[in-house]
């Protein structure tokens, strides 16, 4: 039970830490915030390599202009996206969404981390769980020896 009580500990405080970092990381939904990231979704439709948030354009502008009045007719920030893209193609998304790379760029490297974690884990395990071999007469001799040797340099 002693070797087992600080895992349930470490365990409850990954779980813990977990639900703080969920409970957190939610999106503000104020239309203000709604607003900013819609915008820093969308892609300038004229510029290269700017979002509606960071452009100047005359139809970032526009957007920018409409994006307040779409949420506040009622429309979710997917009908939002989906407007646009209706109008300018897909072209017009940041990131795209209906990629599948997102979940293999994140997911693989977080699986890697995971199986490297429990491997190091494991081994670990092993290596404490090895008895330790007591010294023999022949080891006591190298041992005494050596130090002899050593006794007799300057230090």
């Amino acid at each position: 039970m002693r070797k087992v009580l600080p895992w349930l500990a470490l365990g409850l405080i990954v779980v813990i830490g977990i639900v703080v970092l969920v409970a957190r990381s939610r999106p503000d939904n104020s239309p203000a915030a709604r607003a900013a990231r819609l915008e820093h979704q969308l892609a300038c439709p004229v510029c290269e390599g700017q979002s509606v948030a960071d452009s100047n354009s005359s139809q970032s502008q526009a957007i920018r202009e409409n994006i307040p009045r779409q949420i506040a007719s009622g429309m979710s920030d997917a009908d939002i996206r989906a407007y646009y893209v209706a109008r300018y193609t897909d072209k017009i998304l940041e990131t795209p969404s209906n990629s599948g790379l997102g979940v293999v760029a994140w997911g693989l490297p977080t699986v890697a981390i995971l199986l490297g974690a429990a491997g190091i884990a494991v081994a670990v395990r092993r290596w404490s769980a090895t008895p330790r071999l007591p010294a023999t007469e022949e080891d006591e001799d190298v041992v005494r020896r050596a130090r002899a040797h050593d006794d007799g340099l300057p230090r």
